[in-house]
């Protein structure tokens, strides 16, 4: 199994270079940008996952795990221009090197193009795009507009729902369906995905806060720095400890962004040895162990149990 998702993943790469090409030299580099700056490529993982329960050799695996990773690249452009993005994934961002214009076109670009490849899959395919597309839509005004009425930790956890599991229940649907799968381990794949896709979005907030190094990808407290309300600081703030530490949190977080290098120092610190930190890590693998739970339909074997250690290492990887 190891080598078919091996397999998979090399001829996804391969195909996604020919994919974000463009007869326009400044579209082809900037569209290129990404996408040569590498990430984890989860999402085209998750489809190559679920091809393991029907024929993974299927040809239209490795199209469909380019519909998902085109969508996410494109999701990319946009944020880091709604943002204000310097920086993404070790490189100028594509805002900061070619302007706010060129960057939204771009995206828009990157999602004809996987909206391009899903009609080749066909209407099911083009139907289930759209229908990510506009969850992905709602996720990002969610966050723009912020919690208004709703519980701030409820608000949070629906936008990354919307805006990043959505994509990556998509991705492991798209594995069983395009493999030919049954209908029930589809379903328990898409389920698995949605429910996994929140861990992992939380388990990289909390490498923002954890990591010595850049594992997350980025500066450690960028979140922090920039004012991102994560879950480890919506639970600080929500808190009615009444320990020192605890309330100098809540008191250095309460203001927005701590851009100041001692206060981010001592928030950081601060947060690191918090029981909101805890929390939060105890979040992500309750999510973790219910998207195993989720797997119940899928048939035993090597496929089912590389998606459960895949629960492991996202419960762990902040610890």
């Amino acid at each position: 199994m190891d080598a078919s998702v091996s397999a998979t993943l090399v001829a996804v790469e391969e195909a996604l270079r020919g994919h974000v090409a463009s007869a326009d030299p400044l579209v082809a580099e900037a569209a290129r940008h990404l996408a040569d700056a590498g990430g984890k490529r989860f999402r085209p993982l998750l489809v190559a996952l679920g091809a393991q329960f029907g024929d993974p050799s299927s040809p239209q695996i490795v199209d469909a795990a380019n519909v998902v990773e085109l969508t996410h690249l494109a999701t990319l452009y946009h944020d880091d221009v709604m943002d204000e993005a310097a920086v993404r994934r070790g490189a100028p961002s594509a805002n900061a090197r070619w302007g706010n214009s060129v960057a939204i076109l771009v995206g828009d670009y990157l999602f004809a193009q996987a909206a391009d490849l899903a009609a080749q899959l066909g209407v099911e395919a083009v139907h289930l795009q759209a229908q990510t597309f506009a969850r992905l839509v709602h996720g990002q005004i969610a966050e723009t507009v912020g919690p208004r009425d709703r519980d701030p930790i409820e608000h949070y956890l629906h936008v990354i729902t919307e805006k990043t599991a959505s994509l990556i229940a998509t991705a492991a649907r798209f594995g069983g369906l395009f493999s030919g799968a049954p209908a029930e381990a589809v379903e328990a794949l898409a389920q698995y995905g949605e429910i996994i896709g929140i861990a992992f979005q939380l388990s990289d907030d909390l490498l923002d806060i954890a990591s010595e190094s850049v594992q997350s990808g980025k500066t450690p407290g960028t979140d922090l720095r920039e004012g991102v309300p994560t879950l480890p600081v919506l639970y600080a703030l929500a808190g009615d400890d009444t320990d020192a530490s605890a309330v100098r949190l809540r008191e250095l977080l309460s203001g927005g962004p701590i851009t100041d290098d001692a206060l981010h120092a001592e928030a950081l610190t601060l947060l690191r040895e918090s029981a909101a930190m805890k929390q939060a890590r105890e979040t992500v693998r309750t999510y973790a162990e219910e998207a195993r739970a989720s797997l119940a339909p899928l048939p035993a074997g090597e496929p089912k149990r590389a998606m459960e250690a895949l629960c492991d290492v996202i419960a762990d990887r902040t610890n």
